[in-house]
């Protein structure tokens, strides 16, 4: 009875630690990216750089090296610094990316 309890405990506490979202910045953009050799990368087509204390998070939150990256137009969130180069960069879940968020073109756009 002990061990059901014991287990019905752990059960409990670790549901809603799965449930918890990623907190992203208020001055995030969205865009496609794709991984080139550092500090190059594309996103939305076009060639940007990652500034040299960059961050790229996975899916779980965690950091990911450029080199381990694989993939193309991965879609993601990502930040700019004051030199315009990418800081840090967030691949979504499927669940995060059909939040809206607005694009580097979007954001332009709405500054004119």
């Amino acid at each position: 009875m002990r061990r059901l309890i014991a287990l019905l405990l752990a059960v409990l506490v670790t549901v809603p630690a799965l449930a918890i979202d990623r907190p992203f910045p208020a001055n995030i953009l969205r865009g496609k990216f794709t991984p080139g050799y550092f500090p190059d990368i594309t996103l939305d087509g076009k060639a940007r750089q990652l500034s040299p204390a960059a961050r790229i998070f996975n899916q779980d939150n965690r950091i990911e090296m450029p080199a381990a990256l694989r993939g193309k137009d991965l879609v993601v969130n990502y930040t700019v610094d004051g030199m315009g180069n990418i800081d840090r960069i967030w691949i979504l879940t499927p669940e995060e990316a059909a939040q809206k968020v607005p694009t580097a073109a979007e954001a332009a756009a709405a500054t004119k």
